[in-house]
C-alpha cells in the first residue's frame, strides 16, 4: 500500500505521519510537497498536522485553497482513505470535505498533553482494530480544536455514525465531546488527537498504530476483492 503525506509550508507532523506509516506499518510512504504533487498513484492521502501558512486567516484556510485540495476531493470521490489530523482536520473542514468548524479551545490556551478517547464507531476503515466503545489515549495540541457544528448538523452526524472518536474529559469544549468525524461514506476521516505519535511502546503508547493498521487491513481486503 502506498500513502502519499502532504506537506504544506508549515507543516510540522509530516515525519510522524511517514514514521507512522514506514516503521510502524512497514508499508510504503511519500513526503509530497502540495505544488509538485500528483496523488493519482497513491492509495491514501494523509494531511498531518502543523500551521500550514502560520495559521493566517483561520487555521486550514489557506491550504484548503490550494490545487492539492482538488486532487484530495478526486481522492475522495474514489474511495480512497483521506485522514486529516490536528491541522489536516482544519484542512477538511475549510475544503467542505467535512462539516462544521473549528473554534479557539473554549479556555483560550493551547493544549499539548495525552487525553482519553473512546471509540464511538469501529465499523470504518480507520477503526476496525479498535473495540466499540474503547478507552485509548492518544496525544493533542492545538490551540485550535473546538469543534463546532449547529444542533442539526450534530444530530446529523451522530444518526449517520459519522462520530469516531469523543473526548472521555473535553479538554477544548468540542461539541458532543467530538474528537474525530467521518464523512457520510466513510472514507474521509478528520481527528484533532495525533495517532501517529502514539504508534510505539517507547513513545507512552501504541494505541494509534491500530488506526493505520486499520487501513492496511481495509485497503487489504479491497484490493483482494478487486484484484
Amino acid at each position: 500500500m502506498k500513502f502519499a503525506v502532504v506537506v504544506f509550508p508549515g507543516s510540522n507532523c509530516d515525519r510522524d505521519m511517514y514514521h507512522a506509516v514506514k516503521e510502524g506499518l512497514n508499508e510504503e510512504a511519500e513526503l509530497v510537497w502540495y505544488l509538485d504533487a500528483d496523488l493519482s498513484s497513491y492509495d491514501a492521502i494523509l494531511l498531518p498536522g502543523g500551521f500550514s501558512y502560520g495559521d493566517y486567516l483561520r487555521s486550514g484556510s489557506i491550504a484548503s485553497t490550494s490545487h492539492i485540495i482538488q486532487q484530495i476531493k478526486k481522492a475522495a470521490a474514489d474511495k480512497k482513505p483521506v485522514l486529516g489530523v490536528c491541522n489536516g482536520f482544519q484542512i477538511l473542514l475549510e475544503s467542505g470535505l467535512l462539516p462544521g468548524a473549528m473554534l479557539a479551545n473554549r479556555d483560550l490556551k493551547f493544549m499539548c498533553h495525552q487525553e482519553e478517547l473512546r471509540v464511538e464507531n469501529n465499523k470504518t476503515m480507520f477503526t476496525s482494530e479498535y473495540q466499540k466503545d474503547g478507552l485509548i489515549h492518544l496525544p493533542i495540541a492545538h490551540g485550535e480544536g473546538n469543534y463546532y457544528c449547529d444542533d442539526a448538523a450534530y444530530q446529523q452526524l451522530k444518526d449517520n455514525k459519522q462520530i469516531v472518536f469523543t473526548y472521555a474529559n473535553n479538554p477544548n469544549g468540542s461539541t458532543g465531546d467530538i474528537a474525530g468525524i467521518v464523512n457520510e461514506t466513510g472514507n474521509v476521516l478528520g481527528m484533532m488527537p495525533h495517532p501517529e505519535r502514539a504508534v510505539e511502546s517507547l513513545l507512552g503508547n501504541a494505541d494509534g498504530l491500530r488506526l493505520f493498521q486499520s487501513i492496511l487491513t481495509y485497503w487489504r481486503n479491497n484490493h483482494a476483492i478487486h484484484a
